[in-house]
């Protein structure tokens, strides 16, 4: 299954995508008998369904089939935000590939190293990247995304894939100036409206081996990165488990997994996002970002 956030006269609203439609999930669930669907969101809806997704997912295809008028058009049609637009928590993971920390010239480390944006980072898999007026120094960092399905603290990481709802594309776009200039790097990490999301969260069920997902940065046109998610030092399970013994997860709370070598910042000569360039993020089986720098 394939929850969105779609625009819906300037609000954001949680939709499922079928092939290439977008469907009003909260008419979806108004067909099937479902009564609590005011102010619906994706968060809301993990929270509601923890851990039980794929006995809803069905029953919503299904009702999509019988009502095509719940329908709100193509992905063509219809403006996506990013599918967990109120998250509670957005964490990620520093220097998780094995080929970025040798890029970095730094040793492997122990234990993930974790960091925080904001829901307010957050923008849609196709909008505008619009803070190059921030900083002459912005970076791209092409990362799968974790989302959580349900309550988790203290987990193991043999049980901690049974409390990921699914996955998304993320792009950790970074001003290197403004997160280096410091000790700490929320300032070149949180920019508000910085963070590409989506398209879609994609249920775990649709993913046949979330370590082995080819991902791949693309400026322009140019190959800047492209990896696979089977050389991250620390496993999407690994990574969950972490973050359990210090924090309660919640439902919809997103965890980026680090990015691969290829950064702009660690190339000779730097290469910098300009204002007009189009940065592509695609991951198998999850999706692709398609964003424009202004």
């Amino acid at each position: 299954m394939k929850l969105v956030s779609y625009e819906n006269q300037g609000k954001l609203q949680p939709g499922l995508l079928i092939n290439d439609q977008v469907f009003d999930t909260a008419k979806l669930l108004s067909a099937i008998g479902e009564k609590d669907v005011a102010d619906l969101t994706n968060r809301k809806l993990l929270e509601s369904w923890q851990g039980k997704l794929s006995n809803l997912e069905d029953s919503l295809v299904s009702a999509a089939k019988a009502r095509p008028d719940t329908s709100v058009g193509t992905l063509a049609q219809v403006r996506l935000g990013p599918p967990l637009h109120d998250s509670h928590k957005v964490l990620c993971v520093g220097l998780n590939y094995r080929d970025h920390v040798a890029e970095t010239g730094r040793k492997l480390p122990t234990a993930p190293d974790i960091f925080c944006k904001f829901n307010t980072s957050l923008i849609g898999p196709a909008d505008d990247i619009a803070c190059s007026k921030l900083t002459p120094n912005l970076d791209f960092e092409g990362e799968l995304a974790i989302v959580i399905g349900k309550p988790c603290r203290n987990v193991s990481a043999e049980e901690a894939l049974n409390y990921v709802a699914g996955l998304t594309v993320f792009n950790d776009t970074s001003a290197r100036d403004l997160q280096l200039r410091g000790t700490q790097w929320t300032p070149g990490k949180a920019i508000d409206g910085s963070t590409p999301c989506g398209p879609a969260l994609v249920t775990l069920n649709e993913i046949t081996n979330p370590q082995n997902l080819d991902i791949q940065t693309r400026v322009n046109g140019n190959v800047m990165q492209s990896s696979n998610t089977s050389y991250q030092i620390f496993t999407i399970a690994d990574v969950v488990a972490f973050v359990s013994t210090f924090l309660e997860l919640s439902p919809g709370d997103i965890i980026a997994t680090g990015t691969p070598e290829g950064i702009g910042s660690k190339r000779t000569p730097p290469v910098w996002l300009q204002p007009g360039d189009v940065v592509e993020i695609e991951i198998s089986e999850v999706g692709k970002l398609r964003n424009v720098v202004r």
